[in-house]
């Protein structure tokens, strides 16, 4: 997605809020968004399409219900173009992703969703996701490494051999789909026992791919969560401009 696109979807206040409500609260129906405003339905809705035009904001139907949820990667993007060749280390997450909600099954907690459009095939981007000469190059030095079948487990380890999480592929469809259980080890085991689920979902869309990450489970109340969503920001970007460029991301300097 262009800048100029990203930009002129911003420039309402009116989108600007809606923005603002999902990144409060991930995961909301067009009656639950409509709410504060003082328009008419078709309104917010319009609004609501402009953004997902944009790709800050992206859908998904559950029975008749359509779920909204916030997309950071269009805006993390035009940050690593724009911005962060310019800031200091200490400044590069643009905000930090809050969620509100009740509840303890993982079935409550709100999925975390990004997207992002990179050119390249299916086929090189899942090499990219499931080998690891390709995860050290942008998966914060780790390396990848798995039988890549139903009910095998994985692990992103560091070039010491410390494993920074693992888990087991719970579906796989090369080159279009992988879901696996994730358990985080890079904070010690006090804190590296919370269990989620992420899943990759690769799109063809003419010369480029649509890459669907969703993050399902993340207890917004254990000290990890807000990281891994920052994580997932890095490191998507990341990808994208491996493949695009060859050349791993430079955030800094």
């Amino acid at each position: 997605m262009d800048a100029e696109t990203i930009f002129k979807a911003l420039a309402d206040e009116h989108r600007r809020a809606l923005l603002d409500m999902l990144f409060e609260r991930d995961g909301q129906t067009l009656s639950q968004l409509e709410a504060p405003f003082a328009m008419t339905r078709f309104g917010v809705m319009k609004h609501l399409q402009i953004l997902e035009d944009a790709g800050l904001v992206t859908t998904r139907k559950v029975g008749r219900e359509k779920f909204h949820y916030l997309n950071p990667m269009p805006i993390q993007l035009v940050y690593d173009r724009w911005v962060s060749k310019y800031a200091q280390p200490f400044t590069q997450q643009l905000a930090e992703l809050k969620h509100v909600l009740e509840g303890e099954s993982m079935s409550q907690y709100p999925t975390h969703i990004q997207q992002l459009y990179i050119k390249t095939t299916p086929e090189r981007l899942w090499q990219a996701l499931t080998q690891g000469e390709f995860t050290r190059q942008y998966y914060f030095g780790t390396h990848f490494d798995s039988a890549l079948q139903p009910g095998a487990a994985y692990r992103y380890a560091y070039a010491n051999g410390v494993t920074m999480l693992e888990g087991e592929i719970l579906e796989i469809d090369p080159p279009r789909k992988m879901v696996m259980s994730f358990y985080p080890r890079w904070s010690g085991e006090e804190t590296g026992n919370q269990r989620s689920v992420v899943t990759y979902e690769i799109e063809p869309k003419g010369d480029v791919c649509k890459l669907t990450l969703s993050h399902a489970g993340l207890d917004p109340a254990q000290p990890l969560t807000a990281g891994m969503i920052d994580g997932w920001a890095e490191i998507l970007s990341g990808l994208k401009t491996l493949l695009e460029t060859g050349d791993p991301l430079r955030t800094t300097g």
